[in-house]
């Protein structure tokens, strides 16, 4: 099977299973045209453990690891197979890659995982299981640790990294404060878009320090990301992929006022892959085919992705 690309998604809050806005389209849009996958690998922040697990549940349950939410979010199930075969591989890499790691047989899927899943394969048609985040990294490490499941997506392994852009819950609740939705401010907030914009920039630039260094440098890196769990997966990804390949930008919009929900895609599925590992140098080129008005690509209005400029 051809080599496949690896995926960052902004899973945003849990209710983004029931408000697709610009980002749930385009997902199921990139589901379309990516070759499908034998599995989904997905590593998620909601299941974070001292040493890597790897989920080997044949039918993992959906996870309803949140409060406070519509009750109709509660009744959402994501029907889908796990693949075992594909789980032990991955313990396997990583035993190999020095990381100690666990299997775990009881598990499901937490939000981080199956709400960005409704989307990208909405029938649930698509196997997936779940590797744990390791608890204490840091960017170097988190990179290292996409390295270690490279090897997958030449098994037709669709490894994605789920977080997002920007995390900062504090002001996620702020936005639904006493003023209705989105609070006394009613408008997104200037900093989330000076964030994304930078780490846009440093893919589009190939710089992968610099994108390694996003919590030391760019603006408003604290206050985006006042814990790290949620951005990890944005470095796991793109350790994962042959990233002398482009990236995808895909632009998301801002939801809740300060969660930025863009998606990345690294690589190219195929034999560029393959020898764009072997050769690679750890240099992203970034191709940035959606912009914030959706503009640079040519697209329908149901969100599909359409012409040559739009494969990955």
């Amino acid at each position: 099977m051809e080599r496949l690309p690896s995926l960052f998604v902004s899973h945003g809050a849990p209710s983004f299973a029931m408000e697709p806005g610009l980002a749930g389209p385009r997902l199921t849009a990139l589901g379309r045209e990516l070759p499908k996958p034998r599995a989904v690998l997905i590593v998620s922040p909601h299941w974070m453990t001292p040493r890597p697990q790897v989920g080997m549940v044949e039918r993992p349950r959906t996870i309803h690891d949140f409060g406070g939410f519509d009750p109709a979010l509660y009744e959402i199930d994501y029907p889908v197979a796990g693949h075992p075969q594909l789980a032990r591989r991955t313990l396997d890499l990583l035993q190999e890659a020095g990381w100690s790691p666990r299997a775990d047989e009881r598990r499901g899927l937490d939000h981080g995982a199956w709400v960005p899943m409704l989307y990208l394969y909405p029938a649930a048609d698509v196997p997936v299981f779940q590797v744990s985040l390791p608890s204490r990294l840091d960017a170097d490490s988190a990179w290292t640790f996409g390295q270690a499941l490279a090897p997958l997506a030449d098994d037709g392994v669709l490894i994605v990294g789920s977080g997002s852009l920007t995390h900062n819950l504090n002001e996620v609740r702020g936005a639904h404060g006493p003023h209705g939705q989105h609070g006394h401010h009613g408008h997104d907030e200037a900093y989330v878009a000076e964030f994304a914009a930078w780490v846009r920039e440093a893919l589009v630039a190939g710089d992968s320090t610099r994108l390694r260094q996003t919590l030391a440098l760019a603006p408003y890196a604290q206050r985006a990301h006042p814990t790290a769990e949620h951005f990890w997966p944005l470095l796991v990804a793109a350790g994962a992929a042959a990233t002398s390949l482009p990236a995808t930008v895909i632009d998301g919009g801002i939801t809740h006022r300060v969660l930025a929900m863009d998606s990345f895609v690294f690589g190219r599925a195929g034999r560029e892959g393959r020898e764009g590992r072997e050769g690679r140098d750890d240099g992203i080129v970034a191709k940035e085919i959606l912009d914030a008005g959706g503009h640079s690509l040519a697209q329908g209005d149901s969100g599909e992705i359409r012409g040559t400029e739009a494969s990955v």
